[in-house]
């Protein structure tokens, strides 16, 4: 038996933030009590707060370690990959879905680094010496002609556990107005007038003709296997609708409040950007997520391209009076493992597994002093 006691803590439950002592044994909770506990072995959290480890569904994280510079693709995979893990766990993220692309229109970097990216996280999942878990999120462009021959080589990867549906064609969802579309890509192409319109041209001619079925097939493909399934960044009721339809049950990014709306009200887990919520505002002019938050549709946290966000973002919910500490926390733990089955994890309850966070306040900032995953400290 292996048995950790944390007293003099914080404990964020579900309900409340109880000054108290938590027990561990093999790797599960087995008590939660008010006050401080006496016993010789045990850590002394001496106040600081102790919440469950944050569950991360989208992180781009994983590619900026693979394509560091524009045009660079890191020759040693799994380095690669243990670097990611470690900002990931300093992070408090102890179960993450590491998010990549199957189609890109203009990054070609990022379809050259898919496979060695899928089989660096297959490696280093089978050492056993990854301190976060990992999971694998495949995001797949729909309007990209190659996305299928792309997908299904990767599809039986044991770690596959999120399929998100996208379409980035200029002129759709969060490109719906084509010139934020050329603005945001001004930083890899400098298009005349004349380039742009035959850019949009040729990508919404490609959509025309491979969408509806690559969709079709993925999503075919996933309610055969059970795998949840994401919408990305719906930004009409119509959006929200077709993803009902289709069984979908997570709304990534919706763009507008009518789209975050009609998810909230009709069942779908509405996921925004926590970096987002620290930077009071989107970086490619959506909504913001503190307008959903104040309306009562946020229903998860994720860090996107900025790991620390995460917890950042749960507290400045909190400290910004949109909601109780132990609900913005919830967003960013029990919330989004619930939302793909992981029932086993997320919060501070008997028989729940124990990951763990212990976070100590720097300057009014949240921040990650200890991990624990599955009761063994890994961080």
């Amino acid at each position: 038996m292996n048995e950790t006691v944390f007293t003099n803590a914080r404990l964020i439950t579900p309900d409340a933030v109880v000054e108290g002592t938590l027990v561990v044994r093999d790797g599960h909770i087995v008590s939660l009590d008010n006050g401080a506990s006496s016993l010789a072995e045990r850590i002394d959290l001496e106040g600081d707060y102790l919440m469950p480890g944050l569950v991360e569904l989208h992180t781009d994280n994983l590619e900026k370690h693979f394509i560091p510079r524009p045009k660079v693709l890191w020759p040693q995979g799994v380095p690669a990959f243990f670097a990611h893990d470690a900002q990931i766990v300093a992070s408090g993220i102890t179960t993450v879905f590491d998010a990549l692309s199957v189609g890109e229109y203009h990054d070609k970097g990022r379809i050259a680094m898919l496979g060695k990216a899928v089989g660096a996280l297959n490696s280093c999942r089978s050492t056993g010496k990854l301190r976060s878990e990992h999971l694998l999120h495949l995001r797949c462009e729909v309007a990209d002609p190659r996305m299928q021959d792309l997908f299904f080589p990767l599809s039986d990867t044991p770690a596959l556990s999120l399929v998100s549906l996208m379409d980035h064609t200029p002129g759709q969802r969060q490109w719906r107005d084509t010139s934020s579309y050329r603005t945001y890509y001004s930083n890899i192409a400098s298009w005349t007038d004349e380039e742009f319109e035959q850019v949009v041209e040729r990508l919404q001619t490609a959509r025309d003709g491979c969408a509806e079925d690559n969709a079709a097939s993925i999503m075919a493909f996933c309610r055969e296997r059970g795998l949840p399934m994401a919408s990305h960044d719906d930004t009409l009721v119509e959006h929200v609708e077709e993803a009902l339809d289709n069984g979908i049950a997570i709304s990534e990014f919706p763009t507008t409040m009518e789209a975050a709306r009609h998810a909230s009200e009709n069942g779908m887990l509405v996921l925004m950007g926590a970096p987002n919520v620290v930077r009071g505002g989107s970086h490619s002019g959506n909504i913001s997520a503190l307008e959903i938050a104040q309306a009562g549709y946020l229903g998860s946290l994720s860090s996107d391209y900025m790991p620390v966000s995460l917890l950042e973002a749960a507290f400045a919910l909190s400290e910004g009076g949109y909601m109780s500490l132990p609900a913005a926390v919830g967003l960013v733990t029990a919330n989004p493992a619930e939302a793909v089955g992981l029932t086993d994890r997320g919060s501070l309850e008997v028989g729940r597994r124990a990951d763990l966070v212990r976070v100590g306040m720097v300057e009014g900032q949240p921040v990650v002093r200890n991990v624990w995953r599955e009761g063994a400290e890994v961080f």
